[in-house]
């Protein structure tokens, strides 16, 4: 008997686990959550943002840290934060960026310059 469309559809495919990658920068208010607009939709990765202050949107989670399978900052004193913050933890690769707080949510310059740094990242992570 041939196998018919359906039987192959019901046949579990391997499960691929897409990286968790996690943006973080000062306050999650610019930065980090342009970041993850726009690669909310991209298949490769799964991502998150957060922020290292007590008053950002969402403050960075031990959670956040034990989900991520990289962490990109955007500046490189949230590297320090983090690994001050977490130091009981084992911590994922934590990438600088090098991206100054000068841009508002979605801004066309902040888009581009984020495509090409984080497009570098994945790539040497994936």
């Amino acid at each position: 008997m041939e196998p018919t469309f359906t039987m192959l559809n019901k046949i579990k495919q391997p499960q691929i686990k897409k990286p968790h990658i996690l943006f973080v920068c000062g306050k999650n208010q610019w930065r980090s959550p342009t970041a993850e607009r726009i690669y909310q939709d991209d298949p490769r990765i799964d991502v998150r943002s957060a922020g290292v202050s007590p008053k950002s949107k969402h403050s960075i989670s031990s959670n956040d840290v034990a989900w991520a399978d990289l962490i990109l900052v955007m500046e490189s004193k949230y590297k320090a934060r983090i690994q001050e913050l977490f130091r009981e933890l084992a911590l994922p690769p934590i990438e600088n960026l090098d991206i100054p707080d000068e841009y508002q949510y979605m801004d066309a310059e902040l888009i581009d310059i984020l495509e090409k740094k984080v497009e570098n990242s994945i790539q040497r992570f994936g």
